[in-house]
């Protein structure tokens, strides 16, 4: 076991980290805005990183907020003196999340004309953002996410679903707010940093039709599974006779300004400079890595032992970087996230490859319903438990990386900007 790597690829992992501060990004934004021509401000929003962000808005801002209140998921919290957080569940959104949700309405309907509403999203926003729409309840909305994280949808197609189950995503939270200004700071867990998919873009145009989300339940063969009243919804929808969403060009948007403040590729850049430092030639592959994740991961796996036998595309020792979001198709009842998988389809691959290592961790600190955040594996993995193949085939990657030690644990990190994947090969001199 090559613990020298493995101490080496968590430094790596841990810079990635430190680009993607929220509170950095976002009191750098703030102190570019005249909010003196205000006549009150309001900080709502969503997300893992909604505590950073909020710390932030109140070091920039103080007494100057009026009110404030961010759904968190449990346990990602701050000292705070004018934003309230409430706690709520993530990836299924709970009762709490709604109550949360129904008073960021209450407040964003409370704005005027004089007025501005700071929105601070981030990413696991759609799930802690959640309020149903009307003739939706919150535990059929749970039965919809849970059927879409099971078959594979990607995050474009799932949150294209949340929006049209909601009353305050694609666009809606902005209408709410309107005829406030609304500044909205995003921290973007999304491949290609698309505004309208961080958080089910609650404060962004949104492009997409309850004819797409009808399109989507078909793709995957929902259609028979789904709730009476969510079938109902899509079907009237798309026959127009539910309102759509906000599109592109609504005039409501004239007064509302989204910026993404940090992502995935700044932490990979700051991963990809400190692996140089160690030592490594460095490739950062793609920040926009998405597709099933065993997949993924055997390519990972291939270009590691294209490195050891040919010096391509980087010579030993190297060190290649990647990120995005990978999907999981279930077929299993075991416990695990997308990067336990990834690193463990990738072990089975790199098994007896001598100095390599293979890195996987999720931003926000955790993977799937798991406390892990990932998992580190090498080419002596599979020789310490060759059971890998029977855990990947149903979705046990916790449990196999468990009882060896193998599991990243850091705890909640206040960020969320997807995942990180890390490769060495070859150790420094």
């Amino acid at each position: 076991m090559n613990n020298l790597l493995r101490r080496q690829a968590r430094q790596i992992f841990d810079e990635a980290l430190r680009a993607a501060d929220p509170e950095e990004a976002v009191e750098r934004h703030l102190r570019t805005i005249d909010f003196d021509r205000f006549q009150r401000i309001f900080v709502l929003g969503a997300g893992k990183a909604g505590a950073s962000m909020a710390h932030a808005a109140e070091r920039v801002l103080g007494k100057r907020i009026t009110a404030g209140l961010l759904n968190v998921k449990d346990g990602h919290l701050a000292e705070l003196a004018h934003i309230e957080l409430q706690q709520a569940r993530h990836p299924l959104p709970d009762e709490r999340g709604v109550a949360g949700s129904e008073r960021i309405a209450a407040l964003a309907e409370g704005a005027g004309s004089g007025d501005l509403v700071l929105c601070l999203i981030s990413g696991g926003g759609s799930a802690l953002l959640p309020l149903p729409a009307d003739g939706i309840t919150l535990a059929e909305k749970q039965e919809v996410t849970k059927l879409l994280l099971a078959c594979g949808a990607d995050i474009y197609e799932i949150n294209t679903l949340r929006k049209h189950l909601s009353r305050i995503k694609g666009g809606q939270l902005a209408r709410m707010a309107a005829p406030a200004t609304v500044e909205a700071l995003l921290l973007s867990d999304v491949i290609g940093d698309d505004l309208s998919v961080i958080g089910s873009g609650p404060t962004a145009p949104d492009a997409s039709t309850f004819a797409d989300a009808a399109a989507i339940v078909d793709r995957y063969g929902l259609g028979p599974r789904l709730p009476d009243a969510v079938r109902l919804r899509l079907e009237r929808g798309a026959r127009g006779e539910i309102a759509e969403t906000p599109k592109p060009g609504d005039p409501l948007f004239e007064r509302v300004r989204n910026t993404v403040v940090g992502g995935n590729r700044l932490a990979l850049d700051r991963a990809a400079a400190c692996a140089a430092g160690l030592g490594f030639h460095t490739l950062v592959l793609a920040s926009t890595i998405q597709g099933e994740t065993r997949d993924v991961a055997r390519m990972h796996a291939a270009i590691a032992r294209e490195v050891v036998e040919s010096g391509r595309p980087a010579s030993p020792p190297a060190a290649i970087v990647s990120g995005g979001e990978t999907t999981v198709n279930l077929r299993g009842a075991g416990l695990g996230g997308r990067n336990q998988e990834f690193v463990l389809a990738a072990a089975i691959d790199i098994a007896g490859l001598p100095n390599v290592v293979v890195f996987s961790a999720g931003t926000d600190g955790t993977d799937g319903p798991t406390d892990a955040a990932g998992a580190v594996a090498d080419g002596e993995t599979l020789a310490r438990n060759p059971a890998a193949a029977a855990y990947l085939e149903r979705n046990d990657s916790y449990h196999y990386f468990a009882p060896l030690g193998d599991l990243v644990m850091t705890g909640p990190t206040n960020t969320n900007v997807a995942d990180v994947h890390i490769l060495l090969i070859g150790a420094p001199a």
